[in-house]
């Protein structure tokens, strides 16, 4: 699962178990990546 650094923006691909910063600027905080996709949900 990918993960995105909400400080520096980059992407953050392998996370271990107790590993909890971004490796780039040092952040604690990240976000789970969202997909590119709209979903279409029907209206009816």
């Amino acid at each position: 699962m990918s993960y995105v650094c909400l400080h520096c923006k980059r992407e953050v691909k392998v996370l271990e178990k107790n590993f909890v910063r971004c490796p780039y600027c040092g952040y604690r905080v990240l976000g789970k990546k969202r997909s590119s996709l709209a979903k279409e949900v029907p209206t009816n």
